[in-house]
């Protein structure tokens, strides 16, 4: 990622109107006993993350700052400061900014070369595992770094350190954006794991006084050319909003809040899926409904039905339509759609757990078996056998490309049930950006057929 800090970078008004920061869900702290704040260089702590310092510190936490390098490069260009002076003054700005947010709490400062961290691959990884083992020790352990993906070399290395080193414990890990305000828009947070921590006028307060304390980046050096301040008002702007911003990596080894997740995705845009407008997902609704066997179905259960608007055109099939989705905010909006169609009802329900007593005989599962992990998916093939009718259709359609943070993709999902002997197949229909397949319950007494028609 290139970009120059000097100059506007992404005004602050695009940011406040971003559907996704502000439909983000609050970040909670309740019951957080130990909290490691890593940071790249003195003053990442204090941008990013220095309302969280306050305000778990005065909740009783125990905090902890990890510096890895002092900064020394801040200032390539200056006639009056040398890498070794900068060093210096910017670990005493580093100690009184993290007393303004924390008293008590001193700095631990690694002095890992400034603008080199790719390269220091094991003394990054070594500082992670032992932060990630002190967290891991309280009743509720956090971390939080700099953000994998924030267009800063140093930043990206230690969130990915930090990453790494959470994922043993089961840690949830906070990841902080620096420099994504600056070079990013709203198109370019992440898809879901957005929360945001309103900061009370005593931690906002104690953040200005910690921003203050890095004198050597909010203010010149000297008058000189090459001293100027690193972060000027319109960077600082930034991070004087009443709340901070982080992405949530959940615990390594846990699935997904599908509920929080989707909830997320929902709130974040009104069609998420562009299901009215996209050409894509009207054509495939049409194929989906052509690829049907039957002219009429009595009783359906999509799952994942998100917004309705399959729900809808299978309505026109069936007797009955029960649409199932995760998200309570998906729910709402696809009662509103559906509203007055007859034999139509939509509940949130997280599949296979909360499967819907009775039986069918056509369950669609469309774009949202990738969002199962293997065991998951093996309980949605469980339900659906035992609750299919003899007569009755499987209806599977996914994305062909890879799917960027579930467990699988379109093709395991398609390759699960072709392994399972209680479905045969009845008919496929693969383009280059989906596949379609429809299968039904082995016949009484022997084993489907496996593989593909």
């Amino acid at each position: 990622m290139s970009f120059d800090h000097r100059e506007p970078g992404t005004p602050e008004r695009v940011w406040d109107a971003a559907p996704r920061l502000r439909a983000a869900r609050p970040l909670e702290l309740g019951g957080v006993d130990r909290l490691v704040v890593l940071a790249a260089h003195p003053d990442d702590e204090s941008l990013g993350a220095g309302g969280l310092i306050a305000l778990a510190a005065r909740a009783g936490a125990e905090v902890r700052v990890v510096v890895a390098t002092l900064g020394e490069r801040s200032h390539p260009g200056s006639p009056t400061r040398t890498p070794a002076d900068l060093a210096a003054v910017r670990r005493t700005e580093a100690e009184r900014a993290t007393a303004c947010l924390a008293d008590g709490v001193v700095p631990e400062l690694l002095g890992l070369p400034d603008g080199a961290l790719a390269q220091e691959e094991g003394p990054l990884r070594a500082a992670a595992a032992e932060a990630a083992a002190w967290a891991a020790a309280g009743r509720r352990g956090v971390l939080a770094a700099p953000w994998g993906e924030d267009g800063h070399a140093d930043h990206e290395a230690l969130g990915r350190a930090v990453r790494a080193a959470a994922a043993p414990h089961g840690l949830e890990c906070l990841e902080y954006p620096v420099w994504l305000w600056h070079w990013g828009g709203p198109e370019d947070l992440p898809a879901h794991g957005v929360r945001v921590l309103a900061l009370d006028a005593p931690a906002r307060a104690a953040k200005e006084r910690a921003l203050a304390a890095h004198a050597s980046q909010v203010a010149p050096l000297s008058p000189a050319p090459g001293d100027e301040a690193l972060l000027g008002p319109h960077v600082l702007a930034r991070f004087r909003r009443p709340a901070e911003h982080f992405f949530v990596v959940p615990p390594a080894g846990a699935a997904p809040d599908a509920e929080a997740v989707f909830d997320d995705v929902h709130r974040a845009a009104e069609d998420p899926w562009d299901v009215g407008s996209s050409w894509y997902e009207r054509r495939k609704r049409a194929v989906t409904l052509a690829a049907l066997p039957r002219p009429r179905y009595r009783r359906v259960l999509e799952a994942g039905c998100s917004v309705g608007a399959l729900t809808a055109e299978l309505a026109g099939r069936a007797a009955e339509v029960l649409g199932a989705d995760a998200s309570g905010v998906a729910v709402d909006r696809a009662r509103r759609r559906l509203a007055g169609l007859p034999g139509v009802r939509v509940e949130q329900r997280l599949l296979p757990g909360q499967w819907p007593e009775g039986r069918f005989d056509l369950v669609v599962v469309s774009e949202s078996g990738y969002f199962l992990d293997a065991a998951q998916l093996a309980g949605l093939l469980d339900r659906t056998a035992a609750a299919l009718d003899p007569d009755g259709h499987l209806l599977l359609c996914h994305w062909r490309h890879p799917v960027e943070g579930w467990p699988l993709d379109g093709a395991d999902v398609h390759a699960a049930v072709h392994a399972d002997p209680r479905f045969t197949p009845v008919l496929r229909h693969e383009e280059r950006d989906f596949l379609l397949e429809v299968l039904e319950p082995a016949a009484p007494g022997r084993a489907g057929r496996r593989g593909t028609p």
